[in-house]
């Protein structure tokens, strides 16, 4: 690019740097071309009417070169490299402790693609950072305006298509690993002043020959020692110097090549819009920057560049929210790449600076936590100095000798034994002759790297050399323990003015509990609900934050919510001031935590990859923390669309688990249920019954998938059929289902079983035949898989799989059993852990309670066995042969009395009949009842297309006298035929 031409201020430099190139290289070649291009950016820089201030991020030097020459210069406009839309915010930092972040919060995008939302841009602000020296100057001098030019935050997006920062958070050295580290989550930096190579080699070149591990210690050492006291010309030219050789040495990257050019475009554009629109002199200026941004070669460079040239474009329609969050230097390191405990470290020398150059830096007023100066004289402020001609700084700054601290040997002891010290509290064995170690070590690793004098990574590498021997004791680390005695990881927080106004509804309502949420730590709340009824509006409160911040901000120790329970007592662990940005985000969303709560309810639902699972699960939520009604019918309404859209069973069981939470819960607060659920009962029969035989047959639905759609099936069969559904669809779709897995083939027999097409008896006959087959023993164990899945739609067949599972013990020889023994404990406790206590249940009930008693017990299947009652039904002749009499006539046989009473209450005058009598008893009640009004039986038996009529050959053989039941079963098989059909339909 063609500039103006170069002053002769820099001209014995361009000489020497000529000559230089010259003898090194050779001859004339990119080198003196790289080489003098730097003095002429330098030279450029210095001669613009606007006044550049060069910073680097969270620099002390910078910091410090910017409060001298705010108090010399005392500008009457300062334009800042930062979002232009983040301006309206900066007025409250008064109200919060450093470091914070200012945050742009995007959930509702409208122009960038969905997988980016939500956007955020955050934007850190140290004590020890230039530019917080700027804000403090502007918002507290009366007459000072401060103008952000940088692009707004929408640009950061419309820049970058890759949804990457182009500030460094896309180059960071290692992933947050703590939560401080993650204060920022996955918000895109934006920072003042990216000062760092982007040519590898370069990075690399400096830190070998620096004799340095990381990049921030290479710039402690080499750049902010030396500027540190520098004066204010030879800082800015510095400056300039590196930006300019950063910026010409970066890779061919055009992408990020055209974001940076775009942004000093945008920035001069906006400075020249304000100037003209203000008339305000540029002498009076200051423009504060990066220095890499500062070395600037474009063409609307400058206030005399080219306008016009350039065009901003408009933002989308995507909705911006502002607030603040707190911030650490942990979470500036993580998302920055710097090296850990570099923040803490320029804090510590922030301060040290402070004291030896007595400069007093700006802070606003109301500062929360704002450390005082223990200068002992401040120096006063002086006059607006006129503009001086520049000259050369950099050739006397590059040639003079590094200039040597003398060894502090005071500061360097006193590390030496709080570094010991701390370690003995984390569970080092550390002693006096490791402080001495250390101390030395730290003069030695000096020596050995050129330093007069130990900088606190030497410290920090002979603390680690000499401390940590083998392991790690506790949670600390010695270098870890180190960054904490430099200053630990400073965090943040944000006053509650500056809150947004749901976070601060929040803090209201919890109020009555009478803690101090807003400091950090976790805090015992303890809600007597039952004797201070108040607080059962904390407790709604509180499960709303924890179904919505992160689970540690607020967990209950006691205490529980379900549909249709309220706890009278519960205990919580807040740690809402460590959560704060997540709070704080809440706000992005709404003005009340409800409001946000039905909004995300409302995504989940209609999300394009909601599930009937997921709906159902909201409509809980719905009632369960919303109490909303509304709400509930809305999103079920919408589970019934999504469940028919279904074409898989993969979320059958939470399904199942939630229809029925949902089913009993109507059903014992309403009187009458919600048309959407009765709608989703009948959907959810036809639609289970159509996908069974294809489920049976598919490798990829699990037995416990299948268990569960018989499940729905059965258990919401009752409702079902009378909502109108067929019961013959469930036959017919049991009866095309065909598996091979042994697991669901047991599972189809318990459906049979269930539907009445296969006896309990046949059941068994089956189980005793797969254990008769050799070839079937090594897939027993999935057998019972599929039976105690079984349980979950017909709980009945309990008493059925301990019958199986005990008679493979039994039956079984050892070289069978051991080997497929541990296949079968494994099995059940990975398929059906939570049907494990139904079966346990059953077991125990079964087998005998006392161990002398085990020697004469005889298991129940292998006890003769009764005939069932209705089979006599399906022939034309019924014989009964000797029924034992039920263990119930004993009891009332030893205890008359208490039938007696009974009978008395009830009004039953027959009296106690006879037992012996070797023919039926003609007055049984139950047969007088039908043999008085035979039509009603008849009506009931045409009903169910029973057309036998009434049995007049049946014969009863001697025997004892049965019961009335027993009475209308023999004397009239049709009909009891009819009552099973009605039974067996619900």
């Amino acid at each position: 690019m063609s500039g103006p031409r170069a002053s002769g201020v820099f001209t014995a430099l361009r000489t020497q740097l000529q000559e230089a190139a010259t003898e090194f290289a050779g001859g004339p070649d990119a080198l003196e071309g790289i080489l003098l291009g730097m003095v002429d950016d330098v030279d450029r820089a210095v001669r613009e009417p606007l006044e550049i201030f060069p910073v680097c991020h969270h620099s002390p030097a910078s910091a410090l070169a910017m409060a001298r020459r705010l108090r010399e210069k005392q500008p009457k406009v300062v334009y800042l490299e930062l979002c232009e839309d983040m301006a309206p915010l900066l007025t409250e930092l008064r109200n919060c402790r450093l470091p914070v972040a200012v945050q742009a919060f995007a959930g509702d995008i409208d122009g960038f693609p969905q997988e980016w939302a939500p956007l955020s841009v955050v934007a850190p602000i140290t004590e020890a950072s230039a530019e917080y020296q700027a804000i403090a100057y502007a918002l507290d001098t009366p007459g000072v305006e401060l103008v952000l030019v940088d692009r707004s935050s929408d640009h950061v997006f419309q820049w970058n298509d890759t949804a990457q920062t182009d500030d460094g958070s896309a180059g960071a050295e290692e992933a947050p690993k703590s939560e401080e580290a993650a204060l920022h989550g996955e918000a895109v930096g934006v920072e003042i002043g990216d000062l760092r190579p982007r040519f590898a080699e370069l990075e690399e070149h400096l830190l070998r020959h620096g004799k340095v591990r990381h990049w921030s210690e290479w710039w402690h050492q080499y750049v902010e020692v030396p500027l540190g006291d520098s004066d204010h010309d030879t800082y800015r030219q510095v400056m300039f110097l590196i930006g300019s050789l950063f910026r010409r040495l970066a890779p061919g990257d055009g992408d990020r090549v055209r974001v940076d050019e775009d942004r000093e475009r945008y920035m001069w554009t906006r400075m020249r819009e304000h100037m003209a629109a203000t008339g305000t002199d540029p002498e009076e200026c200051l423009y504060v920057c990066g220095a890499f941004h500062a070395a600037s070669r474009v063409e609307e460079f400058g206030v005399d560049g080219r306008s016009g040239s350039f065009t901003i474009s408009p933002r989308t329609a995507s909705t911006w929210q502002y607030g603040l969050i707190p911030s650490s230097h942990a979470a500036i390191e993580a998302q920055f790449g710097l090296a850990p405990g570099s923040v803490s470290i320029a804090a510590t020398q922030w301060q040290k600076s402070l004291k030896r150059t007595r400069v007093r830096p700006y802070r606003l007023e109301g500062q929360a936590g704002a450390r005082t100066s223990r200068a002992k004289k401040a120096l006063p402020a002086a006059a607006p100095a006129a503009p001086q001609p520049a000259t050369d700084r950099l050739s006397g700054f590059l040639q003079q000798p590094p200039v040597l601290d003398g060894l502090d040997e005071a500061e360097l002891l006193g590390w030496s034994v709080d570094i010991v010290r701390a370690a003995r509290r984390n569970g080092y064995l550390a002693s006096t002759a490791d402080a001495i170690a250390v101390f030395e070590t730290s003069i030695l690793l000096a020596g050995m790297r050129d330093r007069a004098r130990p900088t606190p990574y030497d410290f920090q590498d002979a603390a680690v050399t000499c401390i940590e021997k083998d392991r790690v004791p506790g949670r600390r680390d010695v270098r870890r323990l180190v960054e904490i005695m430099m200053g630990g990881d400073r965090i943040g927080q944000v006053g509650y003015e500056a809150l947004p106004p749901l976070a601060r509804d929040v803090y209201d309502r919890l109020e009555p509990l009478g803690l101090k949420l807003q400091q950090r730590g976790v805090q015992r709340a303890l809600l007597d609900i039952a004797g201070r009824p108040e607080l059962a509006a904390c407790s709604d409160v509180l499960w709303m934050l924890r179904r919505l911040m992160p689970a540690a901000a607020a967990r209950p120790i006691m205490g529980e919510r379900r549909l249709g329970e309220r706890s009278i007592q519960e205990s919580w662990d807040l740690a809402l001031g460590t959560h704060q940005r997540a709070l704080i985000e809440l706000g992005y969303e709404g003005v009340s935590i409800e409001q946000v709560l039905e909004q995300r309810l409302r995504r989940e639902a209609y999300g394009p990859r909601a599930t009937t699972a997921g709906v159902l699960a909201a409509v809980e939520d719905a009632l369960l923390y919303l109490r909303s009604g509304r709400l509930a019918d809305e999103l079920g309404t919408r589970a019934l669309k999504v469940l028919s859209a279904e074409r898989t069973v993969d979320g059958a069981p939470e399904v199942l688990r939630r229809a029925r939470t949902l089913l009993a819960y109507y059903r014992t607060s309403r009187p009458e249920l919600p048309a959407w659920i009765e709608s989703f009962v009948k959907a959810g029969y036809a639609h289970y019954c159509t996908l069974l035989p294809t489920a049976f047959r598919d490798e990829d639905a699990t037995v416990g998938q299948v268990a569960a759609m018989l499940g729905f099936l059965f258990s919401m069969e009752s409702l079902a059929l009378s909502l109108g559904c067929d019961r013959t669809q469930l036959e017919l779709a049991v009866a095309q289902s065909h598996p091979e897995d042994p697991s669901k083939t047991a599972l189809l027999w318990a459906a049979q079983v269930q539907l009445g097409t296969l006896s309990r008896a046949e059941l068994r006959d089956r189980c005793d035949a797969l254990l008769d087959n050799p070839l079937v023993v090594p897939s027993y164990p999935r057998y019972l898989n599929g039976f105690v899945h079984a349980l979950e739609p017909v709980p009945g067949l309990a008493d059925v799989v301990v019958e199986a599972v005990s008679k493979a013990f039994g039956r079984l020889p050892d070289t069978v059993l051991l080997p497929w023994l541990p296949l079968l404990i494994t099995t059940l406790r990975k398929g059906a852990a939570d049907l494990a206590p139904l079966l346990i249940r059953e077991a125990g009930r079964v087998f005998p309670g006392r161990l002398p008693a085990l020697d004469t017990w005889v298991p129940p299947w292998r006890m003769p066995r009764l005939e069932d009652p209705f089979a006599a039904s399906r022939s034309r002749h019924t014989t009964i042969a000797a029924v034992p009499a039920p263990r119930g006539a004993a009891l009332l046989a030893a205890h008359p009395a208490a039938c007696d009473a009974v009978a008395e209450l009830l009004g039953c005058e027959d009296g106690w009949q006879q037992q012996g009598t070797s023919a039926l008893p003609p007055g049984g009640s139950g047969a007088a009842l039908l043999a008085a009004y035979p039509a009603a039986c008849e009506a009931v038996a045409g009903l169910l297309g029973c057309g036998e009529g009434w049995a007049a050959d049946a014969r009863v053989e001697a025997g004892p006298s049965p019961r009335d039941g027993a009475v209308i079963v023999l004397r009239q098989p049709a009909t009891a035929h009819a009552i099973e059909r009605l039974l067996a339909h619900g």
